[in-house]
């Protein structure tokens, strides 16, 4: 798939990963729409690369506005033909020695931004996206939708759901003979705000957005990225090894 001249959707696009696939599919000559909830960081966005990328301040995390957001969306984007779903949230959680009452609130906001409104834009906007010659919804999962680590087990179901949701989708658009291409991309642990003080082995949010276009470019289904490919081979072999290694790692 040839990007340049798209107009690309890109969620959480100020920050992190979604900053980086931005600046890099402004490179490649597209305009994207970028979405956030941080305003200050999206005019510095747009100041920063000019007509090249429209910005609006949205938190994925309230239903109504993200329903609003996505019916208006066609109409003032028409060429509109890539839908990248990036923005994430992740609270590391202990529910044995935490009041898990307490953290209902986080955890609700966490399940809105990671599923609810992926699944609310995906949805929304596959009849605009199917009405064009061709288009791409791209839905960024992680390597702990395969094995889950303790200290985010919110965080893990919801990718593990919506890597299920992104395949059943993929799965009813083939079968009914859409021009939309459904990707899953799987990150790995990437050096971001998120992950400020998690793990080792991190990747460059340069590095992961170039990898999630390159596959875009390949059109791929699945796109496995950096450690997620090994952990993927594991978890064919030896699922139990898989599950023990991001249970301790």
């Amino acid at each position: 798939m040839n990007l340049t001249g798209r107009t690309i959707l890109v969620t959480g696009g100020a920050r992190g990963v979604g900053r980086e696939l931005t600046r890099q599919l402004v490179g490649e000559g597209a305009h994207v729409v970028a979405v956030g909830r941080d305003r200050e960081q999206l005019d510095a966005l747009a100041a920063h690369h000019g007509d090249r990328v429209s910005t609006h301040v949205l938190d994925l995390a309230d239903p109504d506005p993200v329903e609003a957001f996505t019916d208006e969306l066609p109409e003032r984007y028409p060429r509109l033909s890539v839908v990248i779903n990036n923005a994430g949230v992740q609270t590391l959680t202990d529910f044995v020695r935490e009041d898990p009452r307490a953290l209902h609130p986080v955890l609700r906001r966490e399940i809105a931004v990671n599923l609810d409104a992926v699944i609310t834009l995906s949805t929304g906007l596959l009849p605009h996206l199917g009405r064009q010659p061709s288009a791409a919804l791209v839905n960024i999962t992680s390597g702990l939708a395969l094995a889950p680590k303790p200290s985010a087990p919110v965080y893990c179901a919801a990718k593990a759901a919506l890597r299920t949701f992104t395949r059943a989708l993929r799965y009813q658009c083939q079968d009914a003979g859409s021009n939309v291409h459904v990707v899953d991309a799987v990150l790995p642990l990437v050096d971001t705000d998120m992950t400020r003080g998690q793990g080792s082995g991190k990747i460059s949010a340069a590095q992961a957005a170039q990898a999630v276009i390159n596959g875009i470019h390949r059109d791929k289904a699945e796109i496995y990225i950096g450690l997620t490919r090994q952990l993927r081979a594991i978890m064919r072999v030896s699922p139990a090894l898989g599950y023990r290694v991001l249970r301790h790692g």
